[in-house]
């Protein structure tokens, strides 16, 4: 089963996380905000852009220990075996962090699969097209949830377009 994790963060520098996405490929959603990230520590893009956008999904807010059991409530139930998909390094960091409640460069043992989109992937146009067209006015981009349902709408139609051309060759 295929998972789209995004996740918010307070900058590139040591980043903290704020909020997490994901959604699996069979409807099912989890999305949280943390209530114990120091703000000081965020960008100006990240205090213009995305702390605005938080407070969207009731009773998402949560303190870092009650996250880490959410998150691992919520993978418990997946169906096995998951393989996460993201388009940035530190979206899977931070969820190796969420998971196991503190600093680690990668989730216990074998949660899950990785498949990595490149810049190749995510700048296609079919991706482009497909990801712009799930945000709204309500469902930004630079809201964690909305963008794992980007992802996920981007990658399915260029995964469709390209299972046309790998039939072809």
């Amino acid at each position: 089963m295929l998972i789209f994790l995004d996740t918010e963060f307070t900058a590139f520098v040591r980043p903290d996380l704020i909020s997490i996405g994901m959604v699996a490929e069979d409807g099912r959603e989890f999305y949280a905000e943390r209530t114990d990230y120091d703000p000081k520590r965020c960008s100006d893009f990240v205090r213009e852009t995305v702390l605005p956008l938080l407070g969207r999904v009731p009773g998402a807010a949560c303190a870092n220990t009650e996250l880490t059991e959410r998150v691992r409530a919520w993978v418990k139930e997946l169906p096995q075996p998951a393989t996460i998909v993201y388009d940035f390094a530190a979206d899977w960091h931070l969820l190796a962090v969420a998971l196991l409640g503190r600093p680690h460069s990668k989730p216990p043992g074998d949660f899950a699969k990785q498949l990595y989109l490149d810049s190749h992937t995510i700048a296609h146009p079919i991706f482009e097209r497909a990801l712009n067209d799930t945000y709204t006015p309500d469902w930004p981009p630079h809201h964690a949830l909305a963008d794992a349902r980007g992802l996920m709408a981007g990658y399915r139609a260029w995964d469709q377009y390209m299972e046309k051309i790998r039939r072809i060759q």
